[in-house]
C-alpha cells in the first residue's frame, strides 16, 4: 500500500472512532441534541464540498439534480430517524449493533426489488448477524426491565413501549438505509461513479429540510450553550458542548475523506476490513470510556455479529488469497 493510503487508514480510525465519542458526550448532556449534530456536520460538509468539489458552483453535475433530490430524501430522512432513536431509550452501543445490520436489510431488499441471488454461505452469515442482533435486543429488553422493577406496572409498561417505539425507528431507518443503497447502485450503474460529487448534494440539499426542525434546532443549541465553558485560545471561552460539537463535525469530515480516498487508493479487501475493524474499535470504546452496560451475553451477539459481517464479506477468503499472492480485487458487498 502507499503512503497516501496508510494515511487514509489513519484517518478513518481515528476520525470515526472519535467522532463516536464526541457524539456519546452530547448525547449523554442532550438526548435530543442529534439534530442539531447532523445538521452541523450537513452544513460544513457541503461548505467544503462548495469549494473544492464544484469549484464554488463553477463545476456542473454530472448527475442531473432531479436524481440527487430522490436520494437525498432517502438520506434526510435516514439520518433524522436515526437522531429520534436518542428520545427513546435506545443506548448507543445497541444502535452500533443493530445498524450493523445492514446487511441483513440489503439482501432481503436486493432479492426483492434487483432479483439477486447468493451464495449458501451468505445467507448463513446473514443468520449469524441476525442472531447476534435478536442477543443484544432482548438483553437490552431485560436492562429497561430491570430498570422498572422498583416502579409500578404502569410505568414499566411505558418504558418497555418507549423502548418499542425507538427499535421501531430503529428498524424503519435500517430497511430504508439499505433501500437508498439499492437506489445509488441503480443511479451509479447508470451515470458511473462521482463519490466527491455525491457527497456534495447529499448533504448540501437536506439543508433545506432542517427548516421543519428549525426549533428542535434552536432549543437544543440553547442546552448546549449552558454547558460548563471551557477555554480554547487566552481569555476566550465557549461552553464545552459547543466544543464537542465542533469536535464532532471536524471528525465526521475526516472520517468521510479518509473512506473515500481509501477507496481510491487500495482494494475492497483493505476497505472492508478497515472499516469492519473501526466499528468494533467505536463500540469496544464507547463501551469502556463509558461504562456502558454490556454482560457476557451481550459480548456474544458482538461476536455473531462481527464474525457474520466477516464471513459475508469473504474477508478471510480474500485475505488468504492476497497473502499467498494473488492480488487480482473482489468487489466488495456492501
Amino acid at each position: 500500500m502507499t503512503p497516501y493510503a496508510f494515511f487514509a487508514i489513519g484517518m478513518v480510525m481515528v476520525g470515526c472512532c472519535s467522532n463516536v465519542v464526541f457524539l456519546e458526550l452530547l448525547i449523554k448532556y442532550d438526548q435530543g441534541a442529534g439534530n442539531l449534530v447532523t445538521f452541523g456536520q450537513f452544513l460544513f460538509i457541503a461548505v467544503e464540498g462548495f469549494i473544492f468539489a464544484l469549484d464554488f458552483g463553477r463545476k456542473k453535475p454530472v448527475i442531473p439534480i432531479k436524481q440527487y433530490m430522490i436520494l437525498v430524501a432517502f438520506f434526510f430522512t435516514v439520518s433524522v430517524t436515526n437522531n429520534y432513536c436518542f428520545y427513546f431509550d435506545i443506548p448507543m452501543p445497541l444502535h452500533m449493533i443493530f445498524r450493523a445490520g445492514s446487511l441483513i436489510a440489503n439482501m432481503i431488499l436486493g432479492v426483492i426489488l434487483l432479483k439477486k441471488q447468493y451464495k449458501f454461505s451468505k445467507y448463513i452469515s446473514v443468520f449469524m448477524i441476525s442472531a447476534g442482533i435478536f442477543l443484544c435486543t432482548l438483553l437490552s429488553a431485560q436492562d429497561v426491565n430491570i430498570s422498572g422493577t422498583d416502579e409500578d406496572d404502569t410505568s414499566v409498561s411505558y418504558k418497555y413501549l418507549t423502548w418499542a417505539t425507538g427499535l421501531g425507528l430503529l428498524m424503519f431507518a435500517l430497511f430504508l438505509s439499505a433501500r437508498m443503497g439499492i437506489y445509488q447502485e441503480v443511479l451509479y450503474s447508470k451515470y458511473g461513479k462521482h463519490p466527491r460529487e455525491a457527497l456534495f448534494f447529499s448533504h448540501a440539499l437536506p439543508l433545506v429540510g432542517f427548516l421543519f426542525v428549525g426549533k428542535d434546532i434552536v432549543h437544543h443549541g440553547a442546552i448546549l450553550s449552558q454547558s460548563a465553558p471551557v477555554t480554547v485560545y487566552g481569555d476566550i471561552t465557549i461552553p464545552v458542548m459547543w466544543a464537542y460539537l465542533l469536535g464532532n463535525v471536524i471528525t465526521q469530515y475526516v472520517c468521510i475523506r479518509g473512506v473515500f480516498i481509501l477507496t481510491t487508493e487500495c482494494p475492497s479487501l483493505v476497505v472492508t476490513l478497515v472499516v469492519t475493524l473501526r466499528k468494533f474499535v467505536s463500540l469496544v470504546f464507547s463501551i469502556w470510556f463509558f461504562q456502558n452496560p454490556f454482560t457476557i451475553g451481550h459480548w456474544c451477539g458482538t461476536f455473531l455479529v462481527f464474525s457474520g459481517v466477516l464471513l459475508f464479506t469473504e474477508t478471510l477468503q480474500k485475505a488468504r488469497t492476497v497473502i499467498f499472492g494473488q492480488t487480482k480485487d473482489v468487489k466488495k458487498v456492501d
